[in-house]
């Protein structure tokens, strides 16, 4: 069996629908929303299914390096898969040992809001990140420098505050969703402009699981009242 002749074959798979759809979209895809409903859960595996996604979109999204039947590059959308594996290696060492530490050694993280310094950091970096992106895209001639800017700074933005385990990183992911979709529509991939839409669906679902986990949180660690100390035989006396 030749494996060069299969990869080959897989890579250059498409469906003949408009210009072709690229099967490692869909797949690729796929495997990304199959990490956004493990994240939801709280599993640790959600972090290797969701690399696996990002290298198949890697390629997708160079469609002219790759030659893909878009022909475009989307260097903010490819670069994002890069920013995307190196976070995703920290969000699953960072939930691996809290599962390791966890007492039912099931749940990967515990779901809290990111506070007033957590916002300051992702909104510093929101305008640090944005800036330098748009710029950097322009360069490199991307196709919607803006648009896909901002896609690239919310996603990271979005991956990390899932790592540190903050409930706004879904409202992130929504608002990459809201410009992603006429972005991915407009330059014709439609695989993931189709997924963007059913994230941003899942994405609210997921928000609300969440802020229900960190209510729930918020509760269990809460302090009871004290028992009030047995009366001794002086007090007894007392009275």
């Amino acid at each position: 069996m030749d494996f060069s002749a299969l990869l080959l074959g897989f890579l250059n798979a498409k469906l003949d629908i408009g210009p072709g759809i690229l099967w490692r979209e869909i797949i690729g895809n796929g495997f990304g929303l199959a990490s956004a409903v493990l994240g939801m859960n709280r599993r640790v595996s959600a972090w290797p299914i969701g690399i696996i996604g990002n290298i198949l979109l890697f390629t997708v999204f160079l469609g002219g390096v790759f030659h893909t039947p878009q022909d475009l590059d989307l260097w903010g959308q490819a670069g994002r898969q890069i920013f995307f594996f190196a976070v995703s290696v920290y969000g699953w060492i960072r939930w691996y040992q809290f599962r390791k530490a966890s007492v039912d050694g099931k749940a990967g993280v515990q779901p809290r809001w990111a506070g007033w310094r957590g916002r300051l950091q992702l909104i510093i970096g929101a305008v640090i990140l944005w800036t330098v992106f748009y710029f950097v895209l322009s360069a490199l001639g991307s196709w919607g420098p803006a648009a896909d800017a901002w896609i690239l700074t919310g996603s990271i933005l979005a991956t990390y505050g899932m790592a540190r385990g903050w409930v706004e990183f879904w409202l992130i992911w929504i608002a990459v969703d809201a410009v992603g979709v006429p972005l991915l529509l407009t330059a014709g991939y439609y695989p993931s402009a189709i997924m963007y839409l059913i994230y941003g669906g899942f994405c609210l679902a997921g928000f609300l699981t969440w802020w229900r986990l960190e209510r729930l949180g918020q509760v269990a660690v809460e302090p009871q009242p004290a028992a009030p100390a047995p009366a001794t035989a002086d007090q007894i006396q007392r009275h």
